[in-house]
């Protein structure tokens, strides 16, 4: 029996839960899980119902919409494997993480392809069968090199793009041809640096946290909403080397359990942030 996950984001009124469920138990559909949340300022319901059973989504849809508020936002994706492309430049750590992580089936998706702009990568992507595709940006200017990677995505059709350490500013271009479909992790002090080396800034500064952020990709550069976050707590006896080591295993989490949710589908976009139901 297939299962479907229902998601709506909508205006809050009372009944909207009693109304669902009487469309799914109208429709002989059983629910396998459910979650919701209501944000008190702006007076938004959100709802994510994993559903069982044989349906014709466009009847449902419908007759869902027919109960839900006006401009009520309704969507009813099989629970299925999801298609995904990686980016990644030089650095290994998240990207072999996600690669084993893969392969342990730990991961609902088929990583389709890694995309490098170097081809250091090229052999441990390779040790898992994986199809790897280097475009070298050398000699070319930022808008030419990124047409080359936009269309070797496309051949994939990917449903997500994960930036793997990928040290490239994407132009907004590349952003609205895969609108919500980018994941991007990075580094996040508190206080934060910028700049080369920011572990030696970082250790100059006498840091006590260090943490990741997983967010979507938006035109403002590592401002999009965001998906996952942790910190890992250090101390004045961490080098600068055992601060870039944590600061390394955090992202590796953080990106996972970002990509994790986006797979699931737990994940509405709210204004400039995230609701993770």
């Amino acid at each position: 029996m297939k299962e479907y996950i229902l998601l709506i984001d909508t205006i809050d009124e009372k009944g909207l839960v009693y109304n669902v469920s009487k469309i799914l138990f109208a429709n002989h559909l059983n629910i396998e899980q459910n979650a919701e949340f209501v944000d008190k300022d702006t007076n938004k319901f959100f709802m994510r119902s994993v559903i069982s059973g044989d349906l014709n989504p466009n009847i449902l849809l419908k007759e869902l919409k027919e109960v839900l508020p006006k401009d009520s936002t309704v969507k009813l994706n099989l629970k299925s494997k999801k298609d995904i492309v990686i980016l990644a430049t030089k650095e290994s750590h998240v990207l072999g993480d996600l690669l084993i992580r893969y392969i342990d089936g730990e991961l609902d998706a088929n990583i389709k392809a890694v995309i490098a702009n170097h081809d250091y990568l090229k052999d441990l992507v390779e040790k898992f069968d994986i199809p790897f595709h280097c475009i070298s940006a050398e000699d070319m200017d930022r808008e030419a090199h990124e047409d080359l990677v936009i269309e070797q995505i496309k051949e994939y059709e990917p449903e997500l793009i994960v930036l793997a350490k990928y040290m490239r500013i994407l132009t907004p271009k590349f952003v609205n041809s895969f609108p919500q479909q980018v994941l991007n992790i990075h580094h996040s002090f508190l206080p934060a640096f910028i700049g080369a080396n920011p572990y030696k800034q970082a250790h100059h500064r006498g840091v006590k946290i260090i943490g990741a952020t997983a967010h979507y990709v938006t035109d403002d550069l590592d401002e999009g909403p965001i998906i996952a976050q942790d910190v890992v707590r250090v101390d004045h006896t961490y080098s600068w080397q055992d601060m870039r080591r944590a600061g390394r295993n955090v992202e590796k989490v953080v990106l996972s359990t970002a990509l994790q949710h986006l797979l699931e589908d737990k994940v509405f976009v709210f204004g400039n942030k995230t609701v993770i139901l």
